[in-house]
């Protein structure tokens, strides 16, 4: 009985071993994914920044094109 005991208590505890461990890594890259998002967000301002006036025209040329009225 006493071989049972010991058993049961050794699965119990890396039972509680395995679910703390994988527990603490279910949670994600939260820092990760701030930073990726900062970034992607700069680059898309820099990006509107340096080339504003060419995204416009390139704009309303497609939108020209639809409408029938490319030059």
């Amino acid at each position: 009985m006493p071989v049972q005991l010991l058993r049961t208590l050794s699965d119990a505890s890396l039972s509680l071993y395995a679910r703390l461990v994988v527990r603490g890594r279910d949670r994600g890259d939260v820092p990760g994914w701030v930073l990726v998002t900062i970034m992607t967000a700069g680059l898309v301002t820099a990006l509107w920044l340096v080339a504003d006036d060419k995204l416009k025209q390139l704009f309303n040329d497609a939108l020209d094109g639809v409408v029938g009225n490319a030059p």
